[in-house]
């Protein structure tokens, strides 16, 4: 059976940056099971399963535009140091609140005496990502 928008697939996936550093990979685990649109997926790496069988493989690259977005400035903010009611690290994420109470993660960019410096965009945007898949099951969902 092929995938098609219908489908129930089981794959492992290697997702990696320009230059080769790994960020998340199952080829040496349990593979990863997902239905085709149930929105787990980016929908630009859903249309490149489209008419894959089991066994089959691809490696793929998508722009930071087709991934996570371009990297946007106006998402680093800077807090006063004294709304952390918690010790930070550079590069810690810490889960904040927006108006409507939503959980939003920011990342640890900096921290000055009184300022820190916090990024709010998904920390793969701005990259290029390279994915490699390898197709371990597809059935009907």
């Amino acid at each position: 059976m092929k995938i098609n928008e219908q489908s129930r697939i089981t794959l492992h996936f290697e997702l990696a940056l320009e230059d080769g550093q790994l960020v998340d990979s199952n080829f040496e685990g349990n593979p990863a099971q997902f239905t085709f649109g149930d929105g787990s997926l980016l929908p630009d790496f859903e249309a490149v399963l489209l008419g894959m069988a089991p066994g089959d493989e691809a490696s793929f690259t998508m722009a930071p535009e087709k991934a996570f977005g371009a990297h946007n400035p106006s998402n680093v903010q800077t807090i006063a140091r004294s709304q952390f009611g918690m010790d930070i690290e550079e590069g810690m994420v810490v889960s904040f609140a927006d108006s409507a109470k939503n959980e939003l993660p920011g990342v640890i960019k900096s921290i000055g005496e009184n300022q820190v410096e916090v990024d709010f965009n998904h920390p793969l945007s701005g990259h290029t990502l390279t994915f490699r898949v390898k197709i371990i099951a597809v059935e009907e969902a």
